[in-house]
């Protein structure tokens, strides 16, 4: 790891959600750093922990949910001590959060103008001139013509790509350290998704923030990633550089996913996609041992009991296996 300053270390990282039939282990054992400048992609399926994860971070989670982490800071400031009164004045300031559905995010009561303004006027203060001022600038930096004439529209009014512009102008109002994109192109047809990740990847180079995006798309991880962390059943199971491990995949998830991108020239036109097998096992109740092993080709009766973390050049992994055997 280079010596830039870790702006969010998470380690240990569980949350629980009580059912009827138990608790749900949402998220396990997670561990990640993000670095001044620097982008992680957290990517796998539906399901797999993701999101929960963010809004554990953002201290956003349901009330039937527990969180727990070994360390959870930001900029050294222990979050998981923070009151809600500490907690309020960092989210929205310095750390801020893309949600993936912006016409939900967004309150259709208000006018665009207002939810600009609003964590400016109430984490900075200063008059209203000033943060309509701000709220113009960034909206004329996220992509956004007329901007000035934009302040009084609602967000019906907008598209899908303007709303997620705005959602983004509204995540940088006050030049947070830390922005967290929670699948910010998924609502959005094939050419809005590029030019959104486009512009966040081009925000992020210039204001040199540490960002997490989270995606279930390999192809987005490949175009914008420094460092990616694969999820499977509440945990990571690989993380490390996007070019090591996209280079040389150690734990057989992260194989698989990459086995089902289709590649141009080798991929037959009309020929079967490939696939994972099985499904995602229930995380309710007593868990042990590797998430994946029921769908696993190289599955091992070691597998049924604790996986080790295993580490080569900045690389880690959850396997019994030093590498997938090809």
């Amino acid at each position: 790891m280079d010596a830039r300053e870790v702006v969010l270390d998470v380690q240990g990282l569980s949350v629980d959600i009580a059912t009827p039939r138990g608790a749900l282990h949402a998220v396990r054992d997670v561990s990640f750093q993000v670095r001044r400048g620097e982008t992680l992609c957290i990517v796998g399926e539906s399901g797999c922990g993701k999101s929960i994860t963010s809004l554990a971070i953002m201290s956003l989670l349901p009330r039937a949910a527990t969180r727990k982490a070994t360390r959870l800071t930001f900029l050294g400031e222990d979050l998981s001590r923070a009151g809600a009164r500490r907690i309020n004045a960092l989210r929205g300031n310095k750390m801020a959060m893309i949600f993936q559905e912006p016409m939900t995010a967004l309150n259709p009561a208000y006018t665009i103008g207002n939810q600009l303004m609003e964590p400016w006027l109430q984490h900075r203060g200063g008059s209203q001139a000033q943060a309509r001022e701000r709220a113009i600038e960034l909206l004329g930096k996220v992509g956004i013509a007329s901007a000035a004439g934009r302040l009084g529209q609602y967000p019906h009014q907008l598209s899908g790509g303007l709303r997620q512009r705005v959602m983004i102008a509204m995540a940088l109002m006050c030049g947070p350290e830390l922005l967290i994109a929670d699948e910010p192109s998924t609502a959005l047809d094939v050419t809005i998704q590029a030019q959104i990740l486009r512009l966040l990847a081009d925000l992020q180079k210039d204001l040199g923030i540490a960002m997490v995006l989270i995606t279930h798309d390999l192809g987005v991880v490949a175009r914008i990633a420094h460092r990616v962390a694969v999820m499977y059943a509440g945990e990571v199971v690989e993380e490390g550089t996007a070019e090591r491990l996209f280079a040389l995949p150690r734990h057989p998830y992260t194989r698989g996913l990459l086995d089902c991108i289709p590649v141009p020239g080798r991929t037959e036109r009309g020929g079967r996609l490939g696939t994972i097998p099985g499904v995602v096992p229930s995380l309710v109740g007593e868990f042990r041992g590797c998430g994946f092993r029921d769908r696993c080709p190289h599955a091992q009766p070691a597998c049924e009991r604790t996986v080790p973390v295993r580490s080569a050049e900045d690389h880690a992994w959850r396997c019994i296996l030093d590498e997938v055997p090809a």
